[in-house]
């Protein structure tokens, strides 16, 4: 009997093949809306309802919908493209932020019935979201609308929705893989299983025989030229250690060899049947022990040429500095505490995993064809110039481009597909795509540096700071990309946030046979913040006094230097200070009885307290709470914590924009930063918007492609709005003279008499339409367009508080988060529902990471937790809702006064969570992450009884 399944109301027979799933069926037929993000039925991106019923597609065989109902998320609205109510409630709500999970909710909503609607908890427990922290979801579900439709040149500082938010709900958004490409091969790729190992001999003969397969890469086949991973401005900054594929595996994962086939079934068959001869070398995955005479080296290359420090020490990179004299400022103290304290790796976890595809695209007019590189990346510039140098080429023959971004964090920041997916596509002359597994994500890509950090603080009996010393060892894994600029962002700020005469700082970026670390959000800060919050904290409390009065005894002041033991940064400045104003929140919400009061005079509240959302909340293993009820025999605590963050790289950050005056009267903007879930598009278009005189509806925009701007260093280290941002701010301030200038001449007016309104320019008693202008303008042959360009330089900082009540189970070791604050100097706020799900999502991440996400290793150095359901991911239930408090801040540096937000939320967290269970127990916890079997242990051992007196603190 014939196959016949029905999707979106539209007849298919195509019979699937055996073993196929019904997500990659749906995908072959152009219902992209269906995601990919574990292919273990772990994180719901793939729902879609099968008869009316949800389903995770990639657990249901397409065989079984024989003869049934298939409705993805395009097919929600009606015919007529009316929004299904979820939809719109999702629009108005802006629940999303990335969007790549976004169908799976909309999908989940839409089947639920009113019982299910009161516990979405349960309802969403197939559901993972990694960018909004669920708050954003919760109220779009609700029917809480946030999106505003601001009049002509108002839109700054206004909750503008996303441009893409229409197609993101309906599933139009396109995504890296959401393209069809006719002849497209598929790459898979062989994993090396030892931590250490040359490679002897390697033969594909049987790989070549398997059907389908196209070619098989080995080292062979490789530039010997060698690179780094990692995407910065100056490729310098990062050691030139990595091969396309060497003859020399470093650790389990590494790639090996490239198959490439017309299915990936047929690749991943011939990566099975590739035979290769190791000879297994020692290994070593202790950073400490990886610095000892005798370990085994990882890297024995020149250090001069490929810029390692020592690599005999397997050091990578190190910083060593003092200002004053750490040893008189700890004579000088009348308490020293000493701690050392350990952060584990994380996984960035993006729903969208790491990917690439490439193809060869005719030039106009003759001029032969380039090769094209779409991949899920957030550097398309950067990496285009990285595939030139490596196959030297030149740039006009290649092109990089991004769609939309199912998130980053950080991870993206790198060139982990592009090299091996640019290399088959060169050979082959055929497009090549290479996507990777949810498992690949987690030993193929990058995590978050494990730190090892000692701190040693010395006080007066008035808590002011006499000396503080720092030893970091931060473990890159086997390769050094982000590794030394890691170590020195994190030996930065946290230090030089508090007013000390006397610093000292010993850094080391070290090498190890384990998968490598990248950058991710917070770029070490994060790491070495919750050393020095916990030890700042525990000196106050063994001086006897409040850790917030000792924090504001030392903290920098406006205006005052920066000092860090690497010595001053010139061209970084306070140009707006919201610190105080930020510890004033923390004040405020110890002293609250009740959650949800008003915040300080000078700062305003965002906080998540909006009909449908509660403030409350709980952050637990397998739990959930109301508040403080039911806590008898559990100790509750609260404790706060703070950073400080640089709102852009040292060494510049170089963004170009370009608007111009269409045909239609609109404006065309084009950015190069990428879109990922950071909302840069929006504050970009809300910034045209604003200079121009128009709304943000009338702002096309085109961005993340080297085709449409001459430069841009990516959208990474915080600097979407404010170096691209004042690109886009110079570019349009440009144009709005430009075309003052021309239509002054059109009108025969005085320049100062004429204003841009919203599709026209106005004089006394006359007008001309944009379009008219135009047209005037091509008749002239005069182009109304302007570029903006900005270096990224001078930079300011910006500052947060995290504040945190929680209760603690003795018994089994359990913890409720009962309140989350959070204050946020973010200067002038471009997009308050934006920024506020930047925070929002920063907190909720950072808790994972506080509380239970590790990606863990085994003796072998073989990841173990390849898996979001053995690597656990912050779900719905999990997610307490932070109230974030903005301060009232205008910054003198960034575009219209803004600061950047969507790194710093993480870095407070950690300690404010450790801090405030310290409070409630009595134990300083010093290693992350704080699972329930940990903070069991740690009481017993303590002593702690397991029961404790209901809703009060061991410090009363």
């Amino acid at each position: 009997m014939a196959f016949h399944i029905n999707v979106n109301e539209q007849p298919f027979d195509a019979e699937p093949r055996p073993g196929q799933c019904l997500r990659t069926y749906l995908r072959e037929r152009g219902w992209f809306g269906v995601k990919k993000g574990c292919d273990a039925g772990d994180c719901g991106a793939c729902t879609v309802h099968v008869d009316g019923e949800p389903v995770h597609s990639c657990l249901y065989p397409a065989v079984r919908a024989e003869g049934r109902a298939v409705t993805t998320v395009e097919g929600l609205a009606s015919k007529s493209g009316e929004l299904h109510p979820v939809q719109q409630r999702f629009l108005d709500a802006q629940g999303f932020q990335c969007g790549f999970c976004t169908a799976g909710f909309l999908m989940t909503t839409a089947a639920l019935d009113a019982d299910q609607l009161t516990d979405l908890p349960r309802a969403f427990k197939g559901n993972l979201c990694r960018c909004t922290g669920y708050r954003a979801i919760e109220d779009a579900v609700r029917g809480v609308r946030h999106a505003e439709a601001p009049e002509a040149g108002q839109a700054v500082g206004r909750n503008l929705p996303a441009p893409a938010g229409p197609q993101v709900v309906t599933g139009t958004a396109r995504y890296t893989f959401d393209v069809d490409i006719p002849g497209l091969l598929h790459m898979k790729l062989l994993r090396s299983p030892h931590a250490h190992a040359r490679i002897v001999a390697i033969d594909t003969s049987a790989a070549l025989r398997i059907r389908g397969v196209e070619a098989v890469f080995t080292h062979y086949d490789a530039p010997e030229r060698l690179y780094s991973s990692a995407r910065h401005e100056h490729p310098e900054e990062d050691p030139d250690d990595t091969r396309l594929l060497d003859d020399t595996v470093r650790y389990v994962g590494q790639r090996v060899a490239a198959v490439v086939a017309d299915s990936e079934a047929a690749a991943e068959e011939g990566c099975r049947r590739i035979e290769v001869t190791y000879e297994v070398l020692p290994a070593v995955l202790d950073p400490e022990e990886a610095m000892r005479p005798g370990a085994p080296v990882v890297h024995a290359k020149d250090a001069a040429t490929a810029r390692i420090a020592r690599p005999q020490n397997n050091v990578v990179g190190e910083v060593h500095g003092e200002v004053g004299d750490v040893a008189a400022g700890f004579a000088d103290a009348d308490l020293v505490y000493e701690k050392t304290f350990r952060t584990q790796r994380v996984q960035h976890a993006s729903l969208e995993t790491h990917g690439a595809v490439a193809w060869f695209e005719e030039l106009a007019e003759g001029g032969g064809e380039r090769l094209t590189v779409r991949s899920s990346t957030q550097t398309p510039f950067l990496t285009r110039r990285a595939l030139c140098a490596l196959f030297e080429l030149p740039e006009e023959q290649v092109r990089v481009v991004a769609g939309r971004v199912g998130g980053g964090f950080g991870g993206k920041q790198e060139m982990l597909v592009e090299d091996i997916v640019a290399l088959a596509a060169l050979r082959t002359k055929r497009p090549v795509k290479l996507e990777y597994t949810r498992a690949e994500q987690f030993y193929g890509a990058t995590t978050r540096h494990p730190f090892t950090v000692r701190v040693k603080a010395g006080a007066r009996a008035d808590g002011v700071l006499t000396a503080l010393q720092i030893r970091v060892v931060s473990n890159t894994g086997a390769y050094g990309n982000h590794g030394p600029a890691v170590m020195f962002h994190a030996c930065g700020e946290s230090l030089s946030v508090y007013r000390c005469p006397n610093k000292k700082a010993d850094g080391y970026s070290v090498y190890t046979h384990a998968v490598p670390a990248g950058a991710f959000r917070g770029y070490g800060l994060g790491q070495v913040v919750f050393a020095m919050e916990s030890v700042l904290d525990e000196l106050a409390r063994r001086l006897d006094l409040d850790p917030l009065t000792l924090r504001e005894k030392n903290i920098i002041g406006a205006g005052e230097p920066m000092v860090t033991p690497g010595g001053e940064e010139e061209d970084l400045h306070i140009a707006s200070y919201g610190l105080d104003q930020c510890l004033g929140i923390v004040r405020r919400a110890r002293a609250e009885a009740v959650p949800g009061d008003a915040a300080p005079e000078g700062a305003s509240s965002e906080s998540a307290s909006s009909e449908g959302s509660s403030s409350e909340g709980s952050f637990s293993e397998g739990a959930s709470s109301d508040g403080e009820e039911g806590l008898a025999g559990w100790l509750v605590g609260e404790g706060a914590a703070l950073s400080m963050i640089a709102t852009g790289p040292p060494g510049g950050h170089i963004a170009d924009a370009r608007v111009a005056l269409s045909a239609d009267g609109t404006f065309d903007l084009a950015v190069g930063t990428a879109e990922f879930g950071n909302g840069t598009t929006t504050v970009h278009r809300q910034i045209a918007a604003g200079e121009l005189s128009t709304t943000a509806e009338r702002i096309t925009i085109r961005q993340s492609d080297t085709d449409v701007v001459r430069h841009d260093t990516g959208a990474f280290a915080s600097t979407g709005t404010v170096v691209a941002g004042k690109a886009t701010l110079r570019a349009s301030q440009e144009l709005a003279v430009r075309i003052l200038d021309f239509a002054a001449e059109v009108l025969g007016a005085e320049r100062a008499e004429c204003r841009l309104v919203e599709e026209a320019v106005q004089a006394p008693g006359r007008r001309v339409l944009l379009k008219e202008l135009y047209t005037a303008a091509q008749s002239a042959g005069r182009e109304l367009a302007a570029d903006g360009h900005f270096g990224g330089t001078p930079r300011s900082v910006a500052f947060n508080a995290q504040w945190f009540r929680v209760a603690v189970d003795p018994g089994t070791g359990q913890i409720r988060i009962l309140r989350s604050v959070h204050a946020a100097d973010a200067g002038k706020v471009m997009n308050p529902m934006q920024c506020r799900g930047q925070v929002e999502g920063g907190v909720a991440q950072a808790l994972g990471a506080t509380l239970f996400e590790n990606v863990r290793l085994d003796a072998r150095g073989q990841v173990s937790t390849a898996a979001f359901r053995r690597y656990r991911l912050p779900a719905f239930a999990d997610v307490p809702r932070t109230e974030v408090h903005f301060m009232e801040t205008t910054d003198e540096i960034g575009p219209l006064g803004a600061k950047s937000m969507s790194e710093s939320p993480f870095n407070p967290v950690a300690p404010a969570l450790a801090n405030a269970l310290r409070d409630a127990t009595g134990v300083r916890f010093t290693e992350l992450p704080l699972t329930s079997d940990r903070v069991w242990l740690a009481l017993a051992e303590a002593g702690v009884p397991t029961t404790g007196r209901e809703g009060t603190s061991r410090r009363g």
